[in-house]
């Protein structure tokens, strides 16, 4: 059964001058992870927003969370539904328990119902022994957690998750990925954004890839990279990207080929086995004097799929948990 159905979903700006969605149409299954991927200004943050009633959409043929529609039952949609945003909520002033206290209050719940609710949440999240502790000491990843909790706090049976880890170090970042999945197998329906691509990958069910306001590809992480081919063969190099790309599309072993952005080099999905085919693409490349810089052989990644499908490479995005600049995208082949 699906949680969400979406149908045409749009959301302009600026007048009409800018479409943030496009037409957008997809369906999350119940108890499934569902993973939103696409580089900056993509649409994802915009239809998020759509879909936890906080913007109203443009226009849409179809546009239904839990079986509410999200302009016209957008109250029911925010009580059955949890949500954990990028920037943080909690109050740093405030104790774990205190704060989940007020947010238990902003649901309507009363004493009796949020006094074991907390406590089980702040259990759950591995925070009892720090309930009464002020939010300024606690870690990036224990502020986390205590955002999950308060993302809990209604029993949801759909949770929305964006950025949950951004920032955080590896360890923390395994541990959030933990209760993720635990949520997940007690039948928690999940939806997350995240520019971490070993997340997504490590965590979704399927991936949805928007570019452009527009839904690009939608498929489970493993046939995402199926598709690009057996191996995937990088060259970094000099000379003419161009011909380069040209010479090497016309031999039958290779799949798809995805140029770098700033005209570096390209990503080569190969039809067989890479060892076999390397000796063949230098020969191609050294026949038009394309010097190789660089050579690296593997199988294809989610990195290789965001590169294909938008053509950028996803840590151009962010480096070190910062945001960058947004940059032009590169042209894409086919």
């Amino acid at each position: 059964m699906a949680v969400i159905e979406v149908e045409k979903l749009t959301k302009v700006f600026n007048n009409g001058k800018i479409k943030a969605v496009d037409d957008l149409t997809f369906n999350v299954e119940e108890g499934e992870i569902f993973g939103f991927l696409g580089p900056n200004g993509a649409g994802k943050t915009t239809t998020i927003f759509m879909l936890t009633t906080l913007l109203t959409p443009t226009s849409y043929k179809k546009a239904m969370v839990l079986g509410y529609d999200i302009k016209q039952q957008a109250n029911k949609i925010r009580h059955n539904i949890g949500v954990v945003f990028q920037e943080m909520v909690v109050d740093e002033r405030l104790t774990a328990k205190e704060n989940l206290k007020f947010h238990a209050k902003y649901y309507g719940m009363n004493k009796s119902e949020y006094k074991s609710r907390i406590d089980e949440l702040l259990e759950l999240v591995e925070l009892s022994d720090r309930a009464n502790d002020l939010v300024s000491t606690f870690s990036g990843g224990m502020k986390r957690r205590l955002e999950i909790a308060r993302g809990l706090l209604n029993n949801p049976k759909l949770l929305f998750l964006d950025e949950m880890t951004l920032g955080l170090d590896p360890t923390a970042r395994r541990r959030i990925w933990e209760y993720i999945k635990m949520l997940n197998k007690e039948g928690i329906t999940i939806i997350i954004t995240s520019h971490y691509l070993d997340e997504i990958d490590f965590l979704a069910d399927r991936i949805i890839i928007i570019n452009r306001g527009k839904l690009i590809e939608l498929d489970t992480p493993s046939n995402l990279k199926k598709k690009l081919g057996k191996d995937a063969l990088r060259i970094i190099g000099v000379g003419d990207i161009d011909k380069a790309i040209d010479s090497l599309s016309k031999i039958n072993i290779i799949k798809k080929i995805t140029p770098i952005e700033n005209n570096e080099g390209f990503v080569i999905g190969l039809n067989i086995p890479g060892g076999e085919s390397i000796p063949i693409i230098i020969d191609a490349l050294n026949s038009i004097n394309f010097k190789i810089k660089e050579l690296s052989l593997r199988r294809p990644s989610l990195d290789d799929v965001f590169l294909h499908y938008t053509g950028r490479e996803m840590q151009d995005n962010f480096i070190n948990g910062k945001k960058l600049k947004k940059k032009r995208l590169f042209r894409r082949r086919h």
